[in-house]
């Protein structure tokens, strides 16, 4: 299968280079795609001199930081069109360990329709996470799993690899979320179509280079997103289930 992974930047000089040079050795067979979004450090500049060098490295340049759940959304459809049939996400500050996407592609192979890396399966784990991350992260992939009725034990975790029909029966077009709330989304929208779903436990290693990108406000936004889905699903069961509630 010709494997695409799509790695989203903004402001990671330091760390792409670190992250290209492990995945290009770790599953040489992998094209890149990095998503740069005109990172004001020479990011995209730095994303061409490898391109440039290796032919299966490729550059997409956006305008702007417009989230992360966008550039996804820009190198899926880069990677559709281009004719790809597995489609990776992979962060670029290396918190995703690239040895460990042969775990997902094997998923894949054997039949997964969606294959996501987890930190909260057995053999999952996090590497220098103070405790509050952790509880987050779990409180925050608990809440999800209850109010959307999925069951993935990480729905936040952004490593993931998706077979091309997937994305096909997804209608991108259609995918508001933009930060990490867009991670809960496409798991959530792959769930309802009943398509096959499997973790594989990865560890997840905090960032050394480079400044992170999670804030509060962006915690809040999932929250806030995750509750609003939830209740708009009750709501709509209920009027399937109830005529009168309907009329």
């Amino acid at each position: 299968m010709r494997v695409l992974t799509i790695i989203p930047t903004y402001n990671e000089l330091e760390s792409l280079p670190v992250t290209l040079g492990r995945l290009r050795a770790a599953v040489p067979h992998s094209d890149v795609l990095v998503v740069d979004d005109n990172s004001p450090d020479g990011t995209g500049k730095l994303a061409d001199d490898f391109a440039a060098k290796d032919n299966q490295v490729h550059v997409l340049h956006r305008k702007g930081k417009e989230g992360l759940g966008a550039a996804y959304i820009a190198g899926f459809k880069w990677g559709l069109a281009a004719g790809y049939d597995v489609l990776v996400e992979m962060d670029a500050d290396g918190s995703h360990k690239p040895e460990q996407l042969p775990l997902l592609l094997e998923a894949v192979e054997g039949g997964a329709d969606l294959a996501m890396g987890s930190r909260w399966v057995p053999d999952g784990s996090v590497v220098n996470w103070p405790l509050y991350r952790q509880a987050i992260s779990r409180i925050g992939s608990t809440y999800a799993r209850i109010m959307l009725g999925v069951k993935m034990k990480d729905v936040t975790g952004g490593y993931r690899a998706f077979r091309r029909s997937t994305l096909e029966a997804l209608n991108l077009d259609e995918v508001e979320s933009v930060g990490y709330g867009f991670q809960v989304d496409l798991a959530w929208r792959v769930a309802k179509l009943g398509l096959r779903i499997e973790e594989r436990p990865i560890t997840f290693v905090e960032r050394e280079l480079g400044a992170s990108k999670m804030s509060g406000n962006i915690v809040v936004e999932a929250m806030i997103n995750v509750t609003k889905w939830g209740l708009a699903a009750r709501w709509a069961k209920l009027t399937r289930k109830s005529p009168a509630v309907a009329k």
